[in-house]
């Protein structure tokens, strides 16, 4: 979302003037103790609304609703749209776009029932704001303008200096600062001549003080900015106030000046403490943990990341989630958790390919729109000349026709009763006969797994057995061997040469128990029975690592907990295979392998940058070690999937439910 949103969504020129004084609100409030229900009523609520828009929300929504069933029980149309006008505001303030752009909808709607220019110009101007906010800028630079051609066409110098600030919002969101800064000089000079002509002259400030930071004139922008921030206590908008704050923040983060950024952020973290919109809050709160993120305070830090991001995820806020997940990732990388910051990293760039699919769908929705609104023009023409021609035939027609046309139409009727009734007793029986090859495949497919699950277990069981056979019993022997043959040495008297041949034997006895071990630890880990999955794939891809044939890299991301036993022996044998797979035939240097479990879901990627193959060769060509893995995955219910080209590497990706 661009900077300048959050200062200047509520620029807009209203209807009534703004009521800076508390005493202006009060006498306010007391024309409501004995009013009657007619329009001077409806409207004094409107201007309560107006005064609390940019302090308190809450209190404006309330007094927007009594004006709203006011102004509909007495059919005051122009209060009604009023109402609309203002809540559009709120709505946007708040982060509910799409509410805010039903609403400006029907208030232009009503403007143009009332046939008001002045009405129709302020909602226009509305929805090219929320085009803004939609990530939409060149609909809404179209939209603004427009709306300034009309402005000056008309000669309404009210509204001049509110459209102009409006066009430099929109350079601003399109980089284009240079002319940025042209419009909102012209709207300050403009205000000056037409005095108290444009309510948010505070936010006019800030986005001249937002295009000069784009221009990296940094003493012009702080200067600009501290008057954004004058003019927004006098005229009581915190709103402003607190997300000025937020962008002098951004300001002195560039340019290394920490201490400057906590000050400010501590200010804007207060002021949208006592706001209504959770999306300032949220930005305020990332604002402020990266101040104390950059002055060494990373336990605070870390507090109001985790509260900022509590917030996002139950609001949805797509853009303030990667950002805080984004920030997150550092303040764990300081704190040596290395597990979190992958965790973080994961997040962030999931939302932003989230966001980045979101937008392609709108694109690409908004062309097919585009297309079926001109095909469906096209083809209501043609029907309409199609119905002309009708009427014509129909007129030429004489009653023997409609006797004729009966007659058919029964024939018809009859036959398509009979058809209707043959087809259907013929979808009955192919059904049947459906349901049972199904129930003969759900058969014949339980007894394979029971086959499998049989020989798994075999296999499993076996191996455990000869690999505690070849450790406890034939390692044992050598061991023995080793050991009576060392005692020996000192007590013969042996030749030179037979010595060395004495210590190579030795030697070869040490080979062969190591290699007996490795055998058996790679029959069944010892690590995998005692300490899970997890610790046991750590293990074997160190292994790996250490005979220098192959590098390879383990993540594991909710690992924490033990799954199935006898599914733990499963995927680590599917690992170990793939892995061996790897070495043997796929010429790699490097490997990576991750696992990721999340909400009853184990997925396993293995990706190699080695020779790759052609996945679409027959079933009998792909030999036993992936015919071994795809039994193991089917047994487990999982699904395997294989990505490889020839000379670009192979990316294998399973997925089993818990």
């Amino acid at each position: 979302m661009p900077k300048w949103i959050l200062i200047f969504i509520l620029f807009l020129q209203q209807l009534f003037v703004v009521a800076q004084q508390n005493n202006k609100r009060d006498s306010l409030l007391q024309l409501l103790v004995n009013a009657k229900e007619d329009t001077g009523t409806a409207k004094t609520l409107l201007q309560l609304a107006r005064y609390y828009e940019t302090n308190n929300q809450d209190s404006s929504i309330y007094y927007l609703e009594r004006s709203k069933i006011l102004s509909e029980s007495l059919k005051f149309i122009k209060g009604i749209y009023y109402y609309y006008q203002q809540s559009s505001i709120v709505s946007f303030t708040r982060g509910e776009y799409d509410k805010s752009m039903e609403e400006n909808n029907k208030g232009l709607q009503l403007a143009r029932q009332l046939k008001d220019s002045s009405l129709v110009i302020i909602m226009l101007n509305h929805i090219g704001i929320v085009y803004g906010l939609q990530l939409n800028y060149q609909k809404q630079l179209d939209f603004s303008l427009q709306v300034h051609s009309v402005v000056e066409a008309i000669k309404d110098s009210s509204k001049l200096s509110s459209t102009l600030h409006n066009l430099a919002n929109c350079y601003n969101s399109v980089s284009q600062s240079r002319k940025a800064v042209e419009y909102a000089l012209a709207s300050i000079k403009i205000n000056k001549k037409y005095k108290k002509r444009n309510d948010y002259i505070n936010r006019v400030y800030s986005t001249l003080a937002q295009a000069y930071q784009e221009l990296h004139q940094v003493d012009s922008a702080l200067y600009f900015y501290d008057i954004a921030v004058k003019e927004s206590i006098r005229l009581n908008d915190k709103y402003a106030e607190a997300t000025i704050y937020g962008y002098m923040a951004e300001l002195y983060s560039k340019n290394n000046r920490f201490d400057e950024m906590l000050q400010v952020s501590e200010k804007s973290l207060a002021l949208s403490k006592a706001l209504q919109s959770r999306v300032m809050l949220v930005k305020a709160l990332t604002t402020m943990s990266g101040a104390l993120f950059y002055t060494g305070k990373n336990a605070d830090a870390k507090k109001n990341i985790k509260e900022a991001l509590k917030i996002a995820t139950q609001d949805s806020l797509t853009l303030e989630l990667s950002n805080s997940y984004n920030l997150l990732s550092y303040i764990a990388a300081r704190d040596g958790d290395y597990t979190t910051v992958g965790w973080a990293k994961y997040n962030a760039d999931s939302i932003q390919e989230i966001a980045l699919n979101e937008q392609v769908i709108q694109s690409t929705t908004e062309l097919e729109k585009k297309y079926e609104t001109e095909k469906k023009q096209k083809e209501i023409i043609q029907l309409q000349k199609d119905k002309q021609i009708q009427l014509l035939s129909i007129k030429q027609k004489s009653t023997i026709n409609y006797f004729l046309i009966g007659s058919l139409a029964i024939l018809i009727l009859t036959g398509f009763l009979g058809y209707r009734n043959f087809r259907h007793r013929h979808l009955l029986a192919r059904q049947h006969e459906q349901l049972q090859q199904q129930r003969i495949r759900e058969l014949e497919k339980d007894r394979q797994l029971v086959a499998v699950d049989s020989l798994l277990q075999g296999q499993e069981e076996e191996r455990s057995r000869l690999a505690k056979d070849l450790h406890d019993g034939l390692g044992g022997l050598l061991s023995g061997v080793k050991f009576s043959l060392s005692n020996m040495k000192d007590n013969l008297i042996i030749t030179p040469d037979n010595m060395t041949v004495f210590e190579r034997s030795l030697d070869m006895l040490d080979t062969s128990i190591n290699e007996l071990r490795r055998v058996a630890h790679n029959m069944m880990p010892e690590m995998l029975t005692k300490f899970g999955l997890d610790e046991a794939l750590k293990e074997y891809c160190n292994t790996i690592n250490t005979t220098n044939l192959l590098a390879v890299k383990y993540q594991s991301i909710g690992m924490r907990d033990r799954i199935d036993k006898s599914a733990e022996i499963i995927i680590y044998r599917i690992i170990q295979e793939l892995l061996n797979n790897t070495m043997k035939h796929a010429a790699a240097t490097e490997v990576m392998v991750q696992l990721v479990k999340e909400e009853g879901r184990l997925s396993i990627i293995v990706e190699d940058n080695g020779k790759g193959f052609d996945k679409e060769l027959p079933k009998e060509n792909k030999g036993a070690g992936l015919t071994s893995i795809q039994s193991r995955v089917d047994y487990l219910k999982g699904r395997l999937e294989i990505n490889s080209e020839a000379g670009k590497g192979t990316l294998i990706n399973i997925e089993f439910n818990l």
